[in-house]
């Protein structure tokens, strides 16, 4: 098993390189290779001190710097001015430096999608077959009771239109469930059996149909009235158990 050890923010010898050059704001590609080794060896020369196995790992590259360097300082060409790396000895030091870049921010790209891909759930899919296999179930429905049914939808889509041609609409103002059952138990004072479309009046909006829908939910939950529906489709009707706050029972 390997033990791996971070110390600071230096992951391996590379990691370490790449902070000192960039810190000294140098050119990757010009490396003043005397100044990053005297710092490099000061930091060795710390690790050693914790972990001698851990800074074994990084005098591999402080010899290379050193060599780099010793080769720096025979007499010829001056390095230091020069960015060409034509038999440089920093070529392949700067190759592998690039090399290491590289894959240092494909890994950090990498945690990055692996840490938004952890803040994703998915749900798992489910087996349909079972809805599938089933066969289509019709409607059955005769004739004359449909006819009526469609003729009673004419007539008061009819008046509907009839009343939008006369007058302008005029938008109600948006009202709470317990203000439209509060409206709703007026009209079982006198009546004890009411069809749904008595309720929604002329207004045959879809806001006022789901708001009258809600609010008789919340009445037959309340236990107060009772529903029936004598055909699938048909009317729904209302008939009235009792309704507290002292009105009829």
């Amino acid at each position: 098993m390997i033990y791996k050890v971070k110390l600071d923010i230096f992951e391996g010898p590379f990691d370490l390189l790449v902070y000192l050059i960039e810190n000294a704001q140098m050119s990757i590609y010009d490396i003043q290779v005397a100044e990053i080794t005297k710092q490099y060896i000061e930091y060795v020369d710390r690790i050693k001190r914790i972990d001698a196995a851990l800074a074994g790992e990084f005098m591999v590259l402080a010899a290379s710097l050193i060599e780099i360097k010793s080769k720096m300082l025979l007499p010829g060409k001056s390095y230091e001015d020069d960015s060409s790396l034509m038999d440089d000895p920093r070529e392949e030091l700067v190759q592998r430096l690039l090399e290491y870049k590289k894959y240092k921010m494909a890994a950090t790209y990498l945690e990055t999608q692996e840490t938004k891909a952890q803040q994703i759930f998915t749900k798992p899919q489910e087996d349909l077959s079972l809805y599938t296999k089933e066969s289509e179930t019709y409607l059955s429905l005769d004739l004359i009771p449909f006819m009526k049914a469609f003729h009673s939808f004419l007539l008061k889509k009819m008046r509907l239109e009839e009343v939008q041609n006369r007058y302008s609409i005029v938008r109600q103002q948006q009202m709470t469930v317990e203000e439209r059952i509060e409206e709703i138990k007026q009209v079982f004072i006198n009546k004890k059996r009411v069809h749904f479309n008595d309720l929604l009046g002329e207004q045959m909006t879809r806001g006022n149909i789901v708001l009258t829908f809600l609010s008789m939910l919340e009445l037959i939950r309340q236990k107060a009235v009772k529903f029936s529906q004598n055909a699938t489709y048909g009317e729904i009707i209302f008939t009235l158990i009792g309704i507290k706050e002292g009105k009829e029972q």
